[in-house]
């Protein structure tokens, strides 16, 4: 073989194994795009997967609003429930940087409306890891703080008590400033006169969307599920959070602690540890950090994946009646990930 031919084959050899390692890295958007068009029931919502800031697969599908049949676009608003407690944990821990809240004071410190005797033993540190044992504002603990782990909504709504007596601010003009500053413009503490460009939430009872009228959120509940935002807005804060933009290294390391474990479906069958509002799942192939959210007819997903620097967001304004169905496709979309080649070391 002469010189050229060496040259001709060695460039064909070249493109061939770019072009294949191109396709393979492809391959995901594809798979995505298969599951989004052959769910059951059929996903209504928005998918944002970003790395390092710039996005890499975008789509929204279905209607925000199913009575005028309006279609979902990317910068549609939704409420995202649970994944609003850790941008409380973070607010909260901004406080304890200023040195106005300490994580191992008790409770009452902070809240001194609080006449509970249970009050002067749960510690901030175990409203934030839920395992203080609060079920009930008026009722006895169920179990003694620290000692084990039960999910709930009650104590980020404390959480959010705890940084308006610390910071002497409303909890809705602390997180909107925070908001603002990461230049999250579409992103605020939901209220009635404020709702912008928000979707509809819905029940999909046997493939038949049902609107659900009811709202769960209030004024007291910021903290644990009032925050509405888009993908694209919760890609800025995993972008800023995540880089060191918002917390100091010795805060978020505190926020990703293994404090305690706790399982939820979404992670697997086996408990994995929690940290401040925010999970820390080790048992996959590749770890990563994240939450979930449900309620009022949305549901949906914050993942982040560090050794890539990847985020993965998905918003629904639609909750199946099934439980056995919740974050179905989001379950799916995240084992693709899982597999492919994006997810490997930078």
């Amino acid at each position: 073989m002469n010189f050229i031919a060496k040259i001709s084959l060695l460039t064909i050899l070249i493109f061939t194994s770019c072009n294949s390692s191109a396709q393979k890295k492809e391959d995901y958007k594809k798979s995505i795009d298969s599951i989004l068009q052959n769910s059951n029931p059929k996903f209504n919502g928005v998918i944002l997967i970003s790395q390092s800031g710039k996005t890499l697969y975008s789509k929204a599908q279905g209607f925000s609003n199913f009575e005028t049949r309006t279609p979902l676009k990317m910068d549609t608003q939704f409420e995202i429930m649970s994944n609003s407690k850790l941008i409380a944990a973070v607010l909260l821990l901004l406080e304890v940087e200023k040195g106005k809240v300490d994580l191992n004071a008790p409770i009452k410190k902070y809240l001194p409306e609080l006449t509970q005797t249970w009050a002067d033993s749960v510690t901030v540190h175990q409203l934030l890891n839920h395992s203080h044992g609060i079920i009930d504002l008026q009722k006895p603990l169920a179990f003694k703080p620290g000692t084990d782990f039960k999910y709930g909504n009650l104590s980020f709504n404390l959480v959010a008590k705890i940084v308006e007596f610390s910071s002497k601010k409303s909890y809705r003009e602390v997180a909107e400033s925070l908001f603002k500053k990461l230049k999250m413009n579409h992103t605020f503490c939901y209220s009635k006169d404020k709702e912008q460009n928000l979707a509809a939430g819905y029940y999909n009872v046997k493939n038949q969307v049902e609107a659900d009228t009811s709202r769960q959120i209030t004024d007291e509940t910021l903290g644990a599920d009032g925050i509405i935002s888009t993908v694209s807005d919760l890609a800025i804060w995993n972008n800023n959070l995540h880089k060191g933009k918002i917390l100091k290294p010795e805060s978020y390391k505190l926020l990703t602690k293994n404090t305690i474990l706790s399982q939820h479906n979404f992670f697997g069958k086996e408990k994995q540890p929690y940290g401040y509002g925010i999970r820390i799942v080790e048992e996959e192939s590749i770890q990563y950090l994240g939450h979930t959210g449900l309620g009022d007819g949305f549901s949906g997903v914050n993942l982040y994946f560090p050794e890539s620097d990847v985020s993965l967001i998905v918003l629904e304004n639609q909750m199946p009646e099934d439980a056995n169905l919740f974050y179905a496709s989001e379950f799916k979309i995240k084992n693709i990930l899982l597999k492919s080649d994006l997810l490997s070391k930078k």
